[in-house]
Order: structure tokens, then sequence, then C-alpha cells
């Protein structure tokens, strides 16, 4: 009678067991785990910026109210304006550069994080990460003091004393201002995704290519950036997102010949307080944003077929 409790008992033990392990599962699926963000990400990211896409095809009356009728009037007049065609291809131009130079500085750092030793690799991580513990705005204002266009900017001091120019570079307010604030401030967005994919790299493969006589340089071309081409992709497309919707950079450095996107929404939005053009505005730049992110998913998922085939 003994031994028919106990087993009842162990039985019963079990099928608690189960059953928790059971409600257990069901709690910590990737479902329920996602869920927060979900529906942080529905109320403050999704409903908004389908509330922003929304007024840009309404129309705003002299009172200031934004409804019906909807119309296709503000992006006619954005494609068809010549300042704002403009400015659409400077905030691309400005973006372009930025990533490529990113990617072409990105490497050989990236290279060092993970193949240096320890020391350097600290060193070199606190140099890349450190500046992200620093506001945006005071970089920026940073860049106005070393890129001034007198003599008094650190930048043209240095080279005048030095006799490297005779006369004041005008940097400062510039397309290249904007590009080296931008790619200072966006530069670990590059390092960090490339240096995670480096990572991943057998350094035999790259060794074995060096023992059958291929050069440094072809050893990067035919086998490094292949194999790094994720992490760069991620790294490009960050950077470029980052920069085409960056507004601190363009107006403390840019000045006024330097406009990009993100400056524009500014000023119809609170200048203007012409919303729906506003709106307009920020949803051509979610789609530049859109277009890149699918063409480097277009690229990356092309190549895990090719990688799956072989």
């Amino acid at each position: 009678m003994s031994d028919f409790a106990t087993i009842k008992q162990a039985s019963s033990s079990r099928g608690e067991g189960l059953l928790w392990k059971s409600v257990e599962r069901r709690l910590f699926s990737p479902g329920i785990l996602i869920l927060p963000l979900a529906i942080f990400l529905l109320f403050f990211f999704f409903i908004p910026a389908i509330r922003l896409m929304t007024f840009s095809v309404m129309t705003q009356n002299a009172q200031g109210l934004i409804g019906a009728p909807f119309t296709l009037a503000h992006y006619i007049r954005f494609f068809e304006v010549d300042l704002y065609q403009k400015v659409l291809w400077s905030t691309i131009r400005i973006s372009l550069i930025t990533s490529i130079l990113a990617a072409i500085l990105a490497y050989p750092v990236a290279t060092v994080l993970v193949r240096g030793n320890i020391a350097l690799t600290r060193i070199i991580t606190l140099i890349v990460i450190a500046p992200l513990a620093v506001s945006v705005v005071v970089r920026a204002y940073g860049w106005q003091l070393i890129l001034g266009n007198g003599p008094t900017g650190l930048l043209n001091y240095v080279l005048m004393n030095l006799g490297i120019i005779e006369s004041p570079l005008a940097i400062l307010f510039s397309d290249a201002a904007v590009i080296i604030g931008s790619l200072h401030i966006f530069f670990p967005m590059m390092v960090l995704p490339l240096s995670s994919a480096l990572g991943k790299i057998d350094p035999n493969i790259q060794q074995a290519a060096r023992t059958l006589g291929a050069p440094a340089w072809k050893v990067f071309l035919r086998v490094t950036l292949p194999l790094s081409l994720p992490g760069l992709l991620a790294g490009f497309t960050l950077v470029f997102s980052l920069a085409s919707a960056s507004y601190v950079i363009p107006a403390l450095i840019g000045g006024p010949g330097s406009q990009m996107l993100g400056n524009m929404v500014e000023q119809q939005v609170l200048a203007v307080y012409d919303w729906p053009f506003g709106a307009t505005i920020a949803t051509i730049l979610v789609f530049i944003v859109i277009l890149i992110n699918a063409v480097s998913m277009k690229l990356l998922g092309g190549r895990r077929i090719k990688a799956n085939a072989s």
C-alpha cells in the first residue's frame, strides 16, 4: 500500500513538473518575450509614422487645421522645385560619401580590434566608443573650433604656423565640414559591426592565401572583403541611415549652404508651420532609408543563397 502511495506521489510530482515546464515554455517563448517591445514600437513608432505619412497627403487650411481633401500636391511640389531637389541630392551625396569613408577607415581599425594584442585592443576600443558618451551638440561645437574659417580656427592655425598654407581654408559651413563631423559621430556604427564580422573569419584562411603567394591586397579583396560583407553592409546601412537623417551637424557646422532633409523638416514644421509639407519631406527621407535597408537585405539574402548552394 505504501509502494502504491509512493508511485502515485511520484507520478503526481512528475505531472506537476511537466505542467510547469509547459507553462514556463509558453511564458518564455520568443513571441511573449518580444511582446513588450512590439507594443512599445506600435505606440511610439509605427502609429506616429503612419500618422506622419497621412499628414503628407492632407491639406492645411488658413486656420492651420489639417484634414481633407487628400492630395499629392506636396509631393509634386517637392519634386518640381529645384531647391528641394538640390537638398535631396545633397543629402544622398553627403550620406554616401560619409558611409564610404567610414568603411575605408573602419577596416584597419576593426582589424586591429580583432587581431591586435589585448592592451592595444582595449585602447582602440576606448578611443572608438568614448566619443559616444559626449553629446552630439558638444562635439559639433568642438568641430566649429577646429574647422573655423579664420586664422583662429585650430586647423588653420596649425597649418599656417607650419607653413603648409598661406591663407586660411574655408572648410566650416560647407559639405566637407558636414562630412567630417558626420564621420566622427557615426564612425563607431561602422567599426563595431565590421569588427564583429572580421572576428568570425578564420585567420587560417587568410594565412593559406598568403602561403599560396597572394599579395596582401589580393587577400583582402578575394578573402577578407567577401567574408566580412555582412558586417560591412550592416555598418554601411547604419551610417547612411543616421547621416541622412542628421540634423545637428548640418545645422551647426554645415550652415545655410549645406542643408539636408532633416533641417528642411525642422524649418517647414517650426518656422513655416507647414505640417503637411514637412511630413512629406520626412516621408521621403524615411523611404530613402527603407530603400537602402531593402537593398542591403537583398544583397545579404543573395549572398546567403549562394553560400548555401555552394
